[in-house]
């Protein structure tokens, strides 16, 4: 049987600075931090009834949290790259009332001149890539390009994720710096 209670009714008092701590060192707003400590609040409020107390409160609580963290970067991530949608409500008399949708020009919509500039920048990348430590330019290539999950990867190459992300840190200053001196 369970060692450890529930009780919502004392989360904000008990569990709201650390929780806020803990986000927004993790997405650096302060205002994405609060929302996502609400959200974890909502969520464990869902989700009372899985409590199993096999895990303290705040522990239980940490989970949901990390979930709402990532679920946050998924988002943003999965929004980059698509192109840009305006509605705009037109009032004039042949459309009253409509609702249009515009889809603004695709910026990455190329062109031969594009193509070309394109095809060396790839050039570029991959000799700068070649230019990083092997595991560096390894897990780079497998986070940035291949889009492998990050546990997988700390799998492959025995690593925690603050490992992981050190190394992608440190290959994407280097590329960037390689990359200014040779492309730009």
């Amino acid at each position: 049987m369970s060692t450890n209670t529930i009780n919502p009714n004392t989360w904000v008092d008990k569990y709201s600075d650390y929780l806020f701590n803990y986000t927004v060192v993790r997405v650096d707003d302060k205002e994405i931090a609060q929302d996502l400590v609400q959200e974890t609040f909502f969520a464990g409020l869902k989700s009372m009834k899985n409590f199993k107390g096999e895990a303290s409160e705040r522990t239980w609580l940490i989970s949901i949290l990390k979930r709402k963290i990532i679920d946050h970067y998924r988002k943003i991530n999965s929004n980059k790259g698509k192109a840009e949608v305006r509605i705009n409500y037109t009032s004039d008399s042949e459309t009253e009332g409509d609702w249009l949708e515009e889809r603004v020009a695709d910026p990455f919509d190329g062109n031969a001149d594009s193509k070309i500039e394109n095809n060396e920048l790839g050039l570029a990348i991959h000799d700068c890539m070649g230019k990083l430590p092997q595991k560096q330019a390894q897990v780079f290539k497998m986070k940035t390009i291949q889009g492998f999950e990050t546990e997988a990867i700390c799998n492959e190459f025995d690593i925690t994720a603050s490992n992981l992300w050190v190394i992608i840190h440190r290959a994407r200053t280097a590329m960037a710096e390689c990359l200014e001196k040779n492309w730009f």
